[in-house]
């Protein structure tokens, strides 16, 4: 410590104050001073008091509790207990990160919270069986693609999938892809790159978790009025896990007992219609793809889709493909 520790006393109050207290548990002054003692301090009460005075001034809510004897804390802090709660509930259930980013960025949230809370916290905080990612690259990759987007730079990388054998397996036969970056989106727990192909003129999309090598290119992205007016939200609004397709004006006839997870799914601004006392209309704007009849196949015949026809006849397909896929014996086991 240096010459003059008294210069420290205000910095090592506010530290104790921000880390040990909270409305439910504060210090008293005697703990206080216990605890300036301990770093070499020597206080009287009466410097501490125009110390807290000061930090009041300054906008930390300090305030006095009237108990036996009396305590001071901190009121006021930047995130509440539940908003904390949020924050790592968020963090550990995200699949993205791998186990070690999550745990490391769960104890810098802790350090937002008094030593009591994160006591609160460690015993209330519970998500359980998320699969995580093993890719530890993944905010690389996100920081690149900000660059790039930000510097109007093609970027170039190779793609993967994993085989059976869980390897992985780059696309094109392992030649780089160059696309034009437009938009980062975060979606069902996955970050993805929506791009603009010139060759196709279309907008793919790129799992980030599934990019590898990343690279800024010297070329400058190309731009046209398809990329200015290219609408993120609204792509974010009617994909199904993030799967191109074509847009589609869907009619669904919907059971009300399913009601809510419409509206979960595309929001409370969807068009409905009552038809009956237990079942609606529904209109909705969909990328149609395997993924949006997956997400229908759930409900069963709760939601049916009532036009365009050459849709509902696609699903039937789809469906039907399904159950061709399965041969059961006579004890009722799918057979290979």
């Amino acid at each position: 410590m240096g010459s003059n520790p008294q210069k420290l006393k205000l910095l090592y109050l506010m530290q104790m104050m921000s880390e040990e207290t909270d409305t439910e548990q504060g210090l008293t002054m005697g703990q206080i001073l216990e605890r300036l003692e301990m770093q070499g301090i020597h206080a009287e009460r009466k410097s501490v008091y125009r110390d807290i005075e000061t930090l009041r001034d300054f906008g930390f809510d300090i305030r006095s509790y009237q108990r036996a004897p009396v305590e001071y804390a901190l009121s006021e802090r930047d995130f509440t207990l539940s908003e904390l709660e949020l924050l790592i509930d968020t963090i550990q259930s995200t699949r993205f990160l791998t186990q070690r980013k999550s745990d490391s960025l769960v104890r810098s949230v802790k350090k937002l919270a008094s030593a009591n809370q994160r006591k609160l916290l460690d015993k209330r905080v519970h998500v359980d069986g998320r699969i995580k990612m093993q890719n530890e690259s993944v905010f690389a990759n996100v920081d690149r693609i900000h660059e790039a987007i930000t510097r109007r730079k093609k970027v170039t990388f190779l793609y993967f999938k994993y085989d059976a054998d869980k390897q992985k397996v780059y696309q094109r036969d392992g030649q780089r892809y160059e696309e034009n970056p437009v938009h980062l989106v975060y979606s069902d727990g996955y970050y993805y790159l929506v791009a603009y192909n010139e060759k196709h003129e279309s907008f793919p999309n790129y799992r980030v978790d599934r990019m590898d090598r990343i690279q800024i290119s010297d070329e400058p992205v190309c731009r046209n009025e398809r990329i200015a007016n290219f609408c993120v939200e609204d792509l974010a609004g009617h994909a199904f896990g993030m799967y191109s397709g074509d847009k589609v004006n869907v009619t669904l006839l919907v059971d009300e007992e399913v009601m809510s997870s419409v509206i979960d799914r595309f929001g409370k601004d969807i068009h409905a219609f009552r038809l009956n006392d237990h079942q609606a209309r529904v209109v909705v704007p969909v990328m149609k793809s395997r993924v949006f009849f997956g997400w229908l196949a759930q409900f069963g015949t709760a939601i049916r889709i009532e036009k365009p026809s050459k849709l509902a006849e696609e699903y039937v397909a789809y469906l039907r493909d399904i159950m061709q896929g399965y041969t059961v014996d006579a004890e009722g086991d799918a057979l290979a």
